[in-house]
Order: C-alpha cells, then structure tokens, then sequence
C-alpha cells in the first residue's frame, strides 16, 4: 500500500503533467510490482489529513515489534484534488501491473501576465517527517525548472549518525543529501545525481524507440478506450504496418546508468531493455476517467492483444543477468515471471508472481423505471469496482509471500505474511498489518 506521502508527490506529478514512468529507475516497475511487493511487518497505523487542497498532515505509529511513529508535513504551490481513504480510486494506492504511457513531451503550466508582467510562479513540492523517538528528518524538495526540466532535493538528518562522522556499514543510513535533476522530452529521459555521503555521480538515461504522442492524441486515445470514439474507420498513416498474427505489436525502451564514487574509489554501470504491447491497455496515468464521467458509455472493448511487459537488465561489472516478463492474461489476473542469473558466481534464482482484483459482487436492485437503462448502468459500475487485491509471489529461495489489500469501509487495510516451509522450525518469518485512513477538506 502506497504512503500517504506518496500518494500526494504522484498526485503532485499528475497535476503538472510530469511522466515519473519514463525514468530509467522505473524501467522494470511492472514486474516488480508483482515479484518484489512488500509485506508489512508487525503493526503499523497511519492517520492522514488535508486541511485544504495545498497542506496536507500524516501522522504514523508502529505498534509492533516495537513503539516508534513519525509525524509529517506535506506543501505544494498547485491545488491537488486529494480524496479521502473511502473515495480514492484503489488502484491508485497500490503498486500494480501496468502498461506504460505513451512517451510525450512534458508541458508547461500556462503563462499568466498582469499589467504586461508576467505573475506565474513554478510549481515546488515540499515534504518533511520526523521520527519519534530516535529524531531522524527526513526532507524532499521538488521544482519544475521548465516545461521539461524538474529538480529534486532530498535529505536525510540523522543525530545518531552525523555526515562528519566515520561509522560503520551496519549502522544504518547516514546524514545525506542528494541532488537530482531530471530532463524528459518524450523521447530522452535523463537523470543527473549527486550524493554528498559518498561523493557519488551519477547519469541515468532511457530512449524510446518510435514516434512520442502528444496530449491531445492522449486525449483522443483515451476517449477510444472509453467508449467515447467516433465511429467510422481511421486512415492509416504510411509509416504503419499491419498486425502480424502470433504475434505482439509494441514499443521498445532502451537505457543505461553509470555512477563514480570519489571516496570509495570504485564505478557502476548497467544497461536494460523494454518491450510494452501498443495500443495501451491503461489510460494515461494523469488522465484516469474520473467518478463524473456518465454512465450511460459504451463498453469498453477487450484489448486486441494481452497488455504484455517484457524487460531485461544486464550489469557487466556485478556479472548480473535478469529477465522478467508479465502480462495480464484476464481482467482481473496479471502473471509475471523472472529469472536472476550471475555469471561470476553461477547462481541464479527464478521467481513466479501473480495479482488477482477482487470487484463488488453481484447486487440485486429495485426494477428500472423511467430512466431504466441509466440506472441500471449505474448499478453495474457499482458493482464492477475494485474492492482488493491479492498478491502472491514463489521463489526458488523457498520464500512464500501473500499480501491482501483492499477496503473495509473508509479503512485501506494491508494484511500480508512471509512464509519458508522449508523451515519446521520456523515456518512464518513475519506477519503484519496495515491500517491507512486519510480525509480531505
């Protein structure tokens, strides 16, 4: 289940039109949002509230296995529309498998003059939390530069560890600060970072091979995924090629990262590939229908091929190989599978997990009247909404993880355990449970 904190910065970037799925950090989000899932450990409740569509407040506490808890604050120059726990679209609070936009040139907000000035200011995020009792800060600033220019500020103050200080490894996370500065312009998406604990740079780039859409093409494919499409057949542009049977139409993302650390004196490097099915079979992420829309739409048509995610990452210097795929195979199933190869060390590890939604059961509802078509397309969306989802993921290691999340009432639960039946001694490693409640206005 996503933070509240992160919940608000997506929010953030959905309001300025900031695509956080072209970085090359999120290359492999797909997969791993259902191979590499986290199980909540002990006891964890979370309080969140919006005063108004600028500030937020989160407050958290740990209950098990032991008593800590963290108080937050959250501000931003742009109105975020910000629902409470009861009202949020589900899958926005989850990590889940997804087709990826379109890669698009980010736009700008619009330029507003007053008396031949120009009064518009950029837009900025910014975030802190402290933790109670230990006094650890944690801080994020994030600015949009230009229209395809954003940066990002994130500290770490840590009493128990200063930056100064030498410390040993297992101490835990140090005082830092990271600067980041992100460039996307549809087609290239760079990231340029600097680590003050360890002296560390790093570049971080991702291509899309294919043409990069526009907001109003996502506009017009959005509406034909929707229902909404005019009909009639559209002309075929001439750089386009027919569907080949047996086979999957897509785009492909290539990138690579490097980073040098001048106090440890050592250097990374790897390189990965993407492969994603076309048309999308998910909306825009800032462009998801909302509640508003009317009911009375079409159906949305079965897509033509299985939303389909295929990735591979290559790191020469560590020897690590790994391939991951993942498809939807129904409407409410998504399978992925990967495989960890080192060619240094020989070993290898191959991993198999799966996501299954559970919607609203069938309701039974007084006869149509007047307006019986309305109202019983209203009813069928009632029905058909998202209610949880089960997680499930099985490794060569003998790890057995499950994770429920769904809603009870105006509560997101999140309710998982970590299992190793090889174990006769010690079955369970670790059971939790989750509680988040966050209003607004």
């Amino acid at each position: 289940m996503h933070p509240f904190a992160s919940y608000v910065l997506r929010s953030y970037y959905k309001a300025t039109g900031w695509n956080e799925d072209n970085l090359y950090a999120n290359l492999t989000r797909s997969s791993n949002a259902l191979l590499d899932f986290s199980v909540p450990r002990g006891l964890h409740f979370s309080i969140s509230k919006s005063p108004n569509s600028l500030f937020k407040t989160t407050y958290s506490m740990n209950a098990l296995p032991s008593l800590n808890g963290s108080v937050g604050y959250i501000f931003t120059s742009c109105n975020l529309d910000v629902k409470g726990s009861g009202d949020v679209r589900f899958k926005d609070m989850v990590d889940r498998f997804k087709v990826f936009d379109q890669p698009r040139r980010p736009e700008g907000k619009e330029e507003e003059w007053l008396a031949g000035e120009r009064v518009d200011t950029r837009d900025y995020l910014l975030y802190g939390r402290i933790y109670i009792p230990t006094g650890r800060l944690d801080a994020l600033y994030s600015t949009r530069l230009t229209p395809t220019l954003q940066a990002m500020v994130a500290a770490i103050s840590d009493p128990r560890s200063p930056i100064s200080a030498e410390r040993p490894r297992t101490h835990g996370p140090a005082s830092n600060i990271m600067f980041s500065l992100q460039q996307d312009t549809g087609k290239w998406c760079t990231e340029y970072t600097w680590s003050a604990e360890d002296g560390m740079w790093g570049i971080r780039s991702l291509y899309n091979f294919g043409r990069v859409g526009s907001s109003a093409e996502s506009v017009q494919n959005d509406s034909e995924k929707t229902g909404h499409a005019p009909t009639g057949r559209r002309s075929k542009r001439v750089d386009e090629e027919d569907a080949v049977e047996g086979g999957l139409r897509g785009r492909v993302s290539i990138g690579g990262e490097f980073y040098f650390s001048a106090k440890e004196k050592s250097a990374g490097v790897s390189t990965g590939i993407r492969f994603t099915t076309v048309p999308d079979a998910t909306p825009p992420s800032f462009q998801v229908p909302s509640s508003s829309s009317p009911v009375g739409s079409a159906p949305r048509s079965p897509p033509s091929q299985p939303p389909t995610t295929i990735t591979a990452l290559f790191n020469p210097m560590l020897g690590h190989i790994s391939g991951a795929y993942a498809a939807r195979v129904s409407r409410d199933l998504s399978l992925a599978s990967r495989f960890d190869f080192n060619v240094y060390s020989y070993e290898s590890e191959w991993s198999i997990g799966a996501e299954w939604w559970q919607r609203r059961g069938k309701m039974r509802g007084p006869e149509p009247l007047t307006d019986g078509d309305q109202q019983q397309s209203a009813m069928s969306e009632l029905a058909d909404e998202v209610q949880g989802v089960v997680k499930a993921k099985v490794s060569t290691t003998t790890d057995i993880s499950l994770l429920w999340e769904g809603r009870l009432r105006n509560v997101l639960v999140s309710l998982g355990v970590v299992s190793n039946l090889s174990s006769r001694s010690k079955p369970i490693k670790s059971i939790g449970l989750e509680l988040s409640y966050f209003s607004s206005g």
